[in-house]
């Protein structure tokens, strides 16, 4: 079923259980407090006929009655109140930083909803105190690497093992570079979580805009300017643009950071003389646009297609490689902004990422 199809209207057996839900003693609260009056009516009026018919005294009838409801009470208050208690058990120890428990969901009146609600935002404060110890230990990973090197640099310099020449600086500042761009990377998802990144949008043609960002691309890898990256004047970069007077609604900052991100993410895993391209289309909607960027690597596994897009998520690239892990992250996240999408696709051969980009529907195609 397409995501923007219209709702099912429900079947006649769903509108019937909807409306006799409120008279369900299993579904409503406000039911079996119903239920538990009318038993304890029921019992006392029994008992008061069987002492009408038979020689007992009252008082002891009344005394049976009201034991009778008493116990029918605390039946139907352990099974309200339990889940309640429950759930102030496991609010306690996530108060004290364990996020694994979860309340036993066997109602199904308003209490197992709320049962029900309370486990999906323990699910999700655990998931959030997962990511968190990974960031933080990812960072320190990351920030671990070059801080070495460069340490390493510096003390041979200091020391006199080694001459400042201008290929040791060189080392020294690819590290420091790297430094740069991961404190960059950190601080654009910094800005893009919290929602303080506006968009710049505006309507720009899609073959210049493009060439420039190819050309940076190409020239930075191969000056190899990437931090820690290994030049590679071997891959071709190639555009491919139609109708060549294709035009695009976007900000052209944020995009940029898209596109060079996949690009340097292709080059990382072309093969020797490799080909990268990129092909822009014009999207199925008013005034969107279609990105992709292939490559001839080895490709992504389909069952790590989902994962490649989360923050320091390297797939197979080894420690030296000099990625951060961040690049894809960041264009998941200004994808995002600009309401688009962006995805693995298939392809018979290499990796194929498309992004999609809604555009504006009050601007011409």
């Amino acid at each position: 079923m397409s995501p923007y199809s219209a709702p099912r209207p429900p079947k006649l057996r769903e509108r019937v259980w909807a409306a006799l839900r409120p008279y369900d003693p299993f579904r409503s609260i406000k039911a079996a407090l119903q239920y538990l009056v009318l038993a304890s009516v029921l019992i006392t009026t029994g008992l008061v006929f069987v002492a009408m018919h038979s020689a007992t005294e009252i008082r002891i009838i009344t005394i049976f009655s009201i034991i009778a409801s008493l116990l029918i009470s605390q039946l139907v208050a352990h099974g309200l109140t339990a889940p309640l208690r429950e759930m102030t058990s496991v609010a306690s120890a996530m108060a004290r930083g364990d996020y694994s428990r979860r309340v036993t969901a066997v109602r199904r009146d308003e209490v197992g909803e709320l049962a029900e609600t309370f486990n999906r935002m323990a699910a999700d404060l655990e998931a959030v105190d997962r990511h968190r110890k990974e960031l933080v230990a990812n960072v320190s990973h990351e920030l671990r690497t070059p801080i070495a090197a460069l340490r390493a640099v510096l003390e041979n310099v200091v020391d006199g093992v080694s001459e400042a020449d201008t290929e040791t600086m060189r080392t020294a500042l690819q590290q420091a570079e790297r430094l740069s761009l991961l404190v960059a990377h950190l601080l654009d998802l910094s800005r893009l979580d919290n929602g303080i990144v506006p968009l710049d949008a505006k309507r720009f043609e899609v073959w210049p805009y493009l060439s420039a960002v190819i050309k940076t691309a190409g020239l930075g890898l191969q000056d190899g300017q990437a931090p820690g990256r290994r030049a590679r004047k071997d891959v071709h970069l190639h555009l491919d643009v139609s109708p060549p007077e294709l035009t695009a609604y976007a900000d052209a900052e944020r995009l940029h950071q898209v596109v060079a991100n996949l690009i340097d993410n292709a080059v990382k895993h072309s093969p020797p003389s490799g080909r990268v391209t990129v092909r822009a289309r014009r999207g199925t909607g008013p005034g969107s646009l279609d990105l992709e960027v292939l490559d001839e690597g080895p490709g992504i596994p389909e069952s790590e297609r989902t994962r490649v897009f989360e923050r320091f998520n390297r797939g197979t690239a080894g420690p030296g490689d000099g990625g951060t892990g961040l690049g894809l992250a960041i264009a998941r996240w200004a994808v995002d902004l600009h309401g688009g999408r962006i995805a693995v696709a298939e392809s018979p051969r290499g990796c194929r990422i498309r992004v999609t980009l809604p555009g504006s529907t009050t601007a011409p195609a």
